[in-house]
């Protein structure tokens, strides 16, 4: 499932956050992948210990945890802490997948986050640079997303993916991976379409004594479905 949340920011925190950003110190970014990634990535990050990236990725988390549709699309179980990444004078980074376990900060120390989906929260007005959509394959093909500063894409970390060369002005965003309770695409996809199905009908019809009987649908499914 590929999903467009749109206003994770508003205009206001996306202008604030971009000027923290564009007077951050940024590193090499193929500092955080193995060699296979290496030879592909050509952009910048927040170093991993930077100050900046954990109290910025904070307020990425708040914006999230006020978006209804992120969390009926993605079920949460965990979020691994935001990171930041720059992309300009041609910087790319080629087709490739993302790591299937990844090391994640927990309560008892170091733990581990298993990623089933994976999310882009642009920070640069599509207007402001040239070059760097996102591009997404999967079987139902090929998908581009470059989309309004403070908006997200959503995606199942499984998809091969890449960001094409930004060959003007500067494309900055927040990149993160989520372990959703649903672990199949397949099923969290019918829980949204289900949720939204009832969400339109309380509009609708907000007494219709069938929207009890398909809430328990949801739940019943997404008990029978949650890894906890």
């Amino acid at each position: 499932m590929l999903l467009h949340v749109p206003q994770v920011l508003n205009a206001d925190q996306v202008a604030q956050m971009r000027g923290r950003l564009d007077s951050a110190d940024w590193v090499d970014g193929r500092e955080t992948v193995g060699a296979q990634g290496a030879r592909v990535k050509r952009n910048q990050q927040l170093a991993e210990q930077s100050p900046l990236r954990a109290e910025l990725g904070q307020l990425v988390l708040d914006a999230l945890g006020r978006s209804a549709l992120f969390h009926a699309a993605a079920l949460p179980a965990r979020i691994l802490p935001p990171r930041f990444n720059r992309y300009s004078d041609g910087g790319s980074y080629g087709l490739h997948v993302d790591g299937a376990v990844m090391a994640a900060p927990s309560a008892s120390g170091a733990g581990q986050l298993r990623s089933d989906l994976s999310a882009t929260l642009f920070l640069s007005a599509p207007e402001d640079y040239d070059g760097g959509a996102l591009v997404i394959e999967d079987t139902y093909g090929r998908h581009s997303a470059r989309l309004p500063a403070g908006d997200l894409v959503l995606y199942p970390s499984s998809s091969l993916h890449r960001v094409e060369p930004v060959t003007r002005g500067v494309r900055v965003a927040a990149f993160f991976w989520i372990q959703s309770l649903v672990r199949d695409d397949a099923q969290r996809r019918l829980l949204l379409e289900l949720d939204i199905a009832i969400q339109q009908l309380t509009r609708k019809l907000p007494d219709a004594e069938e929207l009890a009987q398909l809430t328990g649908v949801y739940h019943n499914l997404l008990r029978g479905w949650a890894e906890t």
